[in-house]
């Protein structure tokens, strides 16, 4: 089976898992944890921020950043499609109390202007505007990176307006190597960060958030209620470790194959490639062949192929480290076959 649901399904390499073996542990409550600590340090190098903090999810990382920043009543502005208001079960209304308000973006950008024109007055009847959320790359758009000038321009509208500003870099790698802009440069943009370990870096599991210090004091609190405090994480902190300091670059293999794979299902009559593919994603269109995406899902998996639906007729593929050229080309194949 060719597993292109997504890149949560990679398996650990031999690398992570002998490190996971021979990590050295303590009580990370206590913060006792060296390899958690070493982790935790790295993350913040990579994207110059002050500290960082290993936590269990994307979700959870990006749900505690809107703990920590917001209050109860507060308004959170984001892109309408966005991975924190499309598919993390409304966890900010009924954790932090706070709403979300969308704005339709281009390709996952939203407008400066609109952001600007978003954020409330002081007026009685009206929620605060607590945090803005950007997200880097763009799950639902077909993995788009967002371009940097925007992020630096509703940067500066958020510092202006004093509100904070929070990136869900889940896939900020992929888009860092896609553009060649470093992630450092991305994190300048924002307060805080979360990007996520266990996708296309391939560890098993975990992601990290990394903002000031103080802020990561307050998050750790958010954390531990949360019930995030997880003793001797070190060995699983050692393979996002691995994920760091090996598995970054090969991430443009996965753009390649991913690439690879438009090309071929872009020449099939009938299929119709939705997205620029960016980095690792792509979204292809099946109504030109009279089939839903669950009908088409349906016939792809009897030829041994997965991916997922992404709409009444659309279906995303997603390449990573277990998935090769050869097996594109496979892919490919199969779809013919199917149609």
């Amino acid at each position: 089976m060719i597993d292109l649901r997504s890149d949560t399904v990679t398996k650990p390499t031999r690398a992570m898992r002998e490190a996971a073996f021979e990590a050295e542990v303590g009580d990370d409550v206590y913060e006792e944890d060296p390899t958690v600590k070493k982790l935790e340090n790295r993350a913040a190098e990579l994207t110059g921020k002050e500290a960082a903090l290993f936590v269990t999810s994307g979700t959870q990382g990006n749900q505690i950043s809107v703990l920590t920043h917001c209050q109860p009543g507060d308004e959170v502005l984001m892109e309408a499609n966005a991975h924190l208001f499309l598919y993390e079960g409304a966890s900010m209304s009924a954790l932090a109390g706070v709403q979300p308000r969308t704005l339709q973006g281009t390709r996952g950008a939203m407008n400066p202007h609109e952001v600007k024109a978003a954020i409330r007055p002081d007026d009685i009847h009206f929620p605060e505007t607590g945090l803005i959320c950007l997200e880097n790359s763009h799950n639902k758009a077909g993995g788009a990176i967002l371009p940097l000038e925007n992020m630096q321009e509703i940067h500066r509208i958020a510092q202006e307006s004093g509100i904070p500003l929070h990136l869900d870099g889940a896939r900020l790698f992929n888009a860092s190597v896609a553009s060649g802009v470093p992630v450092k440069t991305y994190a300048d943009q924002t307060d805080t960060i979360q990007f996520c370990l266990s996708k296309g870096l391939g560890a098993p599991v975990g992601s990290i958030i990394a903002g000031s210090e103080d802020f990561i004091r307050k998050a750790r609190k958010w954390r531990k209620r949360l019930g995030g405090g997880l003793r001797q994480v070190g060995i699983i902190a050692a393979p996002g470790l691995v994920a760091l300091n090996d598995m970054v670059d090969r991430l443009a293999e996965d753009h390649e194959h991913a690439k690879q794979l438009a090309e071929g299902l872009g020449n099939i009559e009938g299929l119709e490639i939705e997205n620029n593919v960016d980095t690792n994603i792509l979204l292809v269109n099946v109504e030109g062949r009279g089939k839903t995406s669950h009908e088409f899902l349906e016939e792809l998996k009897s030829q041994g192929v997965l991916a997922v639906p992404f709409g009444p007729y659309t279906v995303r593929f997603v390449t990573h480290y277990d998935v090769s050229g050869e097996d594109i080309d496979l892919v490919i194949e199969r779809v013919h076959r199917c149609l």
